[in-house]
């Protein structure tokens, strides 16, 4: 007999941190990706708002196009292209206000532009000339981030700041599916949700971490279902359903704007395109699952259910097409420009106060930049 099992032996109930904090039920997602495009709901949709995603969404899909096109012609380096996701690209743009902040990832330029940023200036990093090529106050445009999820903790700490400091601002970070798997995703989830931040991370699930699958990253009913672990909403939306990510990502944007803290979207939509045009995409995925999701194509969905109810003739998609090439020639013909560049500028904007190694290595440049001048002239 043990100690625990005589009679009268002491048996403890459990503390009060064992108990569960909250019900969790409500911030489980749906079982389903919520859709707005097809379906009743469609009928309360704004007329111009589904006209102007229309044409954003168009617009998009020949910025990818065009932007590939210049990897192709040697103009960028690299393009990590979002065709087939552009519902998601201008939605994030559009629910924000003026003084809000957006952080992007490196795959979320259509996002960038769609928010206003120069399209020259959007691609200057994947052009190599600067790591950003527009001014992020300006625009409130964080910096397209490469490494993977560090943006989400610097919007955290962003959307934090501003409370503490009662600022009218929320911050919408954008994430891939392979970018849950970093610890930086964890973290910002975790301190979003004890300081109750407002900021909402959307999740651009697109099915693939470069090759790998979903399946192969985690067992999870769903990445929305991460959000309940932290103590957040989770909210699946169809992401190829521009009026449901534009609508879903509303009500979060104003849900943290008003108090209540962050929210997880996670959107399912399909990277059409390679990862990068340096990816081979073939190895990975089939031609029948591609083809499959185009059938299920954002711009061809909302084209559907504005033309079915009367919202769109065939003048206004051929001027929302002549508006995208229109977009596409400047696009091109900026981009066919070299750049001016400065190698000095290497030491612009690294610190404040530069250091005093940092002002010896630029006073060595300019030496030897002032001697390959002289040594030209006397040739």
């Amino acid at each position: 007999m043990t100690v625990m099992e005589q009679r009268g032996a002491y048996r403890p109930t459990p503390p009060p941190a064992w108990q569960p904090r909250m019900d969790p039920a409500p911030l489980l997602p749906d079982a389903e990706p919520y859709r707005v495009l097809g379906t009743e709901a469609a009928a309360k949709a704004d007329p111009e708002l589904l006209r102007r995603l229309y044409a954003e969404l168009v617009k998009g899909r020949r910025y990818n196009a065009q932007a590939t096109a210049l990897t192709k012609q040697g103009r960028l380096a690299v393009y990590p292209s979002t065709t087939g996701q552009e519902a998601c690209e201008v939605a994030a743009a559009l629910v924000l206000k003026e003084q809000d902040w957006l952080f992007p990832s490196y795959r979320d330029t259509l996002a960038v532009v769609a928010r206003g940023v120069d399209p020259v200036e959007a691609l200057t990093l994947l052009r190599g000339d600067w790591h950003t090529g527009y001014d992020p106050y300006e625009h409130r445009v964080a910096p397209l981030c490469t490494p993977l999820a560090t943006q989400l903790p610097h919007a955290v700490g962003l959307a934090h700041a501003a409370r503490l400091k009662g600022d009218d601002v929320v911050a919408l970070a954008m994430v891939g599916d392979g970018g849950t798997s970093e610890g930086d995703f964890h973290e910002a989830l975790n301190f979003a949700a004890v300081w109750q931040a407002p900021v909402v991370f959307l999740v651009q699930n697109n099915g693939f971490a470069i090759s790998v699958p979903l399946a192969k990253q985690t067992a999870a009913p769903s990445l929305a279902h991460k959000a309940v672990g932290y103590g957040m909403p989770g909210r699946l939306v169809d992401g190829n359903d521009a009026a449901a990510v534009h609508e879903v990502l509303s009500d979060a944007v104003r849900h943290a704007r008003e108090g209540g803290g962050p929210t997880l979207v996670e959107a399912i939509t399909y990277r059409v395109d390679a990862h990068t045009n340096a990816d081979d995409a073939t190895r990975y995925r089939g031609d029948a699952e591609v083809e499959t999701w185009r059938a299920h194509d954002p711009i061809r969905l909302l084209e559907r259910e504005l033309t079915t109810r009367g919202l769109l003739d065939e003048s206004g998609i051929e001027a929302a097409r002549q508006d995208a090439e229109t977009m596409a020639a400047a696009l091109r013909e900026r981009m066919n420009q070299d750049p001016a560049l400065d190698p000095m500028d290497l030491f612009t904007h690294v610190y404040a106060e530069p250091t005093a190694q940092l002002r010896e290595q630029r006073e060595q440049l300019r030496a030897e930049l002032e001697a390959e001048a002289e040594g030209g002239t006397h040739r």
